[in-house]
């Protein structure tokens, strides 16, 4: 392809991405097909001569896009929502048009800098302390991939600070803390490092939020034990019910254990902080106060597409101190002048240049646009939980939080044991999961079986709100009715 077929063939690719965003909403959420069914459709070598691109272009339209499941779609209310905006995607179009590996400032100086710039608007716009922002010199904040990359990224440098400071403490007794309802990045953390990993119980009679007293019980109990806890996962937001860890009462803990670092997992939350009125609920003065590193991602709630888990980290070098590798080769006449190098702040070595499409974004929404984005996913699930309220079918399990609510089918004529409750939960789960229109996810809290249902979509409305209740409603009709006509 030369300079002008790409031309043509990009028209057509902004037509056909148009087109499938007007007709977004006709779509089923979920794609009607079955494992395996792009393996009858696709040859099991590649082509031996190239192909005109037309045919290459019709393909991607008549067998890629109907395996696609539609995460953008109006009633997509599954998982957490996965974020997007034309002002995204056209950063990343210009981003992958001039590729860098940007391992340093000499390989991309445009990408080193907007980094840097961007991540401080961000922290500005989260009303984070100064010491996050890159300019202060400090600490500071860059763009990974995901939140269990930033949290990975911590953990080894927490580990890193904690070793530097106990040289006689044996690795096999660190200990990484997290709680029953952490995301499985902790227990995925402690796999890829060989470290131990304990989960704190969290319970319902506390919204399934980490109490200062749980911590610090656990804390003298293993360092009694000879175990070294050197870093607490706490959550602000999590993924089975929108938990927030109480950061007042850990704070209080950690003034007695100044060696343990405290990441703060906000990868769904986190986007809020840009809306003043919710920034008490999410802890801010404390994160501000002591929390060691602190994560969102842009990629679920905040307008970007995948990937773009940012990061903040109040005392950078601890990350460099954990991370530099610098051979002569990477050495350049920029080193040790200042200049941040971020792949010292993450695993690799190269990195996607994914701060043009957060400034194109920022710049396209603005602070004002973004902070509508947020409010209008938490007023779309303000308009579910009226809904659930005033049903005589639904319950709701346990506070809702932001822009999710968990819910049940709970009978108010029937009383079901605690296993009758879960068993018609699974077949009323099981039947919306039939469903192509619509997409929910459930969880399990603390042997509780739960339906999770999450705004997020830009173009969700009231209507599709209020359709979405109405299948809810009718799928746990019907599954009532054959639940209790087997007993």
């Amino acid at each position: 392809m030369d300079i002008e077929g790409f031309r043509k063939a990009g028209y057509q690719a902004i037509d056909r991405i148009c087109d499938y965003y007007y007709s977004l909403q006709n779509k089923p959420v979920v794609p009607r097909v079955e494992p395996g069914y792009l393996q009858q459709h696709i040859p099991n070598t590649a082509p031996e001569k190239g192909e005109k691109w037309d045919v290459i272009a019709d393909d991607y339209q008549k067998l890629i896009l109907p395996g696609i499941t539609h995460w953008q779609h109006p009633s997509w209310f599954a998982y957490f929502p996965t974020g997007g905006s034309f002002e995204a995607i056209l950063g990343d179009l210009y981003a992958t048009s001039t590729p860098t590996p940007g391992f340093n400032w000499f390989s991309g100086p445009a990408c080193s800098e907007l980094e840097a710039i961007v991540m401080d608007w961000i922290t500005k716009l989260f009303d984070l302390d100064g010491v996050f922002l890159n300019s202060s010199g400090i600490g500071g904040g860059c763009l990974q991939v995901t939140a269990s990359d930033s949290a990975l990224i911590s953990i080894v440098a927490a580990r890193s600070t904690y070793m530097r400071s106990h040289p006689d403490v044996k690795m096999e007794e660190l200990v990484i803390y997290t709680t029953t309802q952490t995301h499985s990045l902790g227990l995925k953390a402690g796999l890829v490092l060989g470290l131990a990993v304990r989960s704190l119980e969290v319970t319902a009679s506390d919204c399934y939020s980490l109490r200062g007293h749980t911590l610090r019980a656990a804390l003298e109990e293993d360092l009694a034990r000879g175990r070294r806890p050197f870093i607490l996962i706490a959550t602000v937001g999590t993924t089975s019910s929108g938990a927030i860890d109480n950061l007042p009462e850990i704070h209080e803990v950690v003034k007695d254990h100044p060696s343990l670092w405290v990441h703060v997992d906000a990868a769904w939350a986190g986007v809020v902080l840009s809306c003043p009125e919710y920034r008490a609920a999410c802890h801010l003065d404390e994160i501000n106060s002591f929390a060691n590193s602190f994560c969102t991602n842009f990629h679920k709630w905040g307008l970007v597409n995948f990937d773009a888990s940012a990061l903040w980290v109040r005392d950078r070098n601890r990350l460099t101190e954990a991370l530099d590798i610098t051979p002569p080769y990477l050495r350049t006449k920029q080193s040790g002048t200042g200049v941040i190098e971020f792949r010292n702040w993450h695993l690799g070595l190269g990195r996607r240049f994914r701060s043009l499409k957060l400034w194109f974004m920022l710049r396209g929404f603005g602070v004002e646009g973004f902070q509508k984005h947020i409010r209008h996913s938490v007023a779309m699930n303000q308009a579910f939980i009226k809904l659930v309220n005033a049903s005589e079918r639904f319950t709701i399990v346990t506070p809702p939080s932001f822009a999710l609510t968990v819910l049940r089918i709970e009978p108010r004529a029937e009383k079901l044991s605690p296993e009758d409750l879960n068993s018609l939960n699974k077949l009323f789960y099981s039947k919306v999961e039939e469903r192509k229109d619509i997409a929910v996810t459930h969880t399990i809290l603390n042997g509780t079986y739960c339906i999770r249902f999450c705004t997020g979509s830009p173009h969700t409305t009231h209507a599709h709100i209020e359709q979405a209740f109405n299948l809810l409603s009718q799928t746990a009709k019907e599954a009532e009715e054959a639940f209790l006509s087997t007993k």
